[in-house]
C-alpha cells in the first residue's frame, strides 16, 4: 500500500515590513511521504519570506516541471518560481528562463556550502536569481513550530524573520549567497 501525504494546516498572519505587505491566509500543506518535516516547515517559511494573496504550492515532489511555489500571472506566465535544496544548475536555468524572478532557500549547511563552492560560478550569470541559506540551527528552531494545525504570526523587518505561535518565539535570518 502507497504512503499517502501528511497533511497540515497553517492560518498564517504575515507583516512584512520590508515590502509593506499584510496578508492573513490558511494554507494546506501536504508533506509527502518522503519529505522530512523541516523540508516541509521550510517550504512554509519560503512562502512566508514572498507572501503573496497569488502565491500557491504545487505538487512539488510529485512534479519535476514545477516549483515547490509559484506565483503565476493573469496570462499563465510564471512571475515568480521558488525552489528548495541544492537543484541541478540545469533547473536553475530553466527555471530562470520560465520566470521573471527565480527565488532558492538551500539547507543542510555541510551540503550547501560544497553545492555554493561547487555552482557559485556558474549561477552568478543569472540576474533574477536570488538564494538564500538557512543554517541547521534556525531550521531545527523552526522545525519545532511543526504542528498539523498551525496559526502563525510573521514578521518581516530588515530582512529578520520574526515567526512564532501561541508557545514559540523563533527570530530566523537567511544567508544571502546571490541576489539580495
Amino acid at each position: 500500500m502507497a504512503l499517502k501525504a501528511t497533511i497540515y494546516k497553517a492560518t498564517v498572519n504575515v507583516a512584512d515590513l520590508d515590502r509593506n505587505r499584510f496578508l492573513d491566509t490558511s494554507l494546506t500543506l501536504a508533506c509527502h511521504p518522503s519529505e522530512t518535516t523541516q523540508r516541509m516547515m521550510l517550504r512554509l517559511l519560503a512562502w512566508i519570506a514572498c507572501a503573496d494573496e497569488r502565491l500557491t504550492f504545487t505538487r512539488g515532489l510529485s512534479a519535476d516541471d514545477e516549483p515547490e511555489i509559484w506565483l503565476r500571472n493573469d496570462h499563465m506566465g510564471i512571475d515568480l518560481w521558488v525552489e528548495l535544496g541544492l537543484p541541478d544548475e540545469r533547473r536553475l536555468k530553466k527555471a530562470c528562463s520560465q520566470s521573471a524572478q527565480v527565488v532558492l532557500f538551500t539547507y543542510n549547511n555541510r551540503a550547501a556550502q560544497v553545492w555554493w563552492q561547487q555552482n557559485q560560478a556558474a549561477l552568478s550569470k543569472f540576474a533574477n536569481l536570488t538564494i538564500w541559506n538557512l543554517d541547521d540551527e534556525q531550521l531545527s528552531q523552526l522545525s519545532a513550530l511543526a504542528d498539523r494545525t498551525m496559526t502563525l504570526q510573521a514578521t518581516i523587518q530588515d530582512g529578520i524573520i520574526w515567526l512564532s505561535d501561541a508557545q514559540h518565539h523563533v527570530e530566523l535570518r537567511l544567508s544571502a549567497w546571490q541576489g539580495a
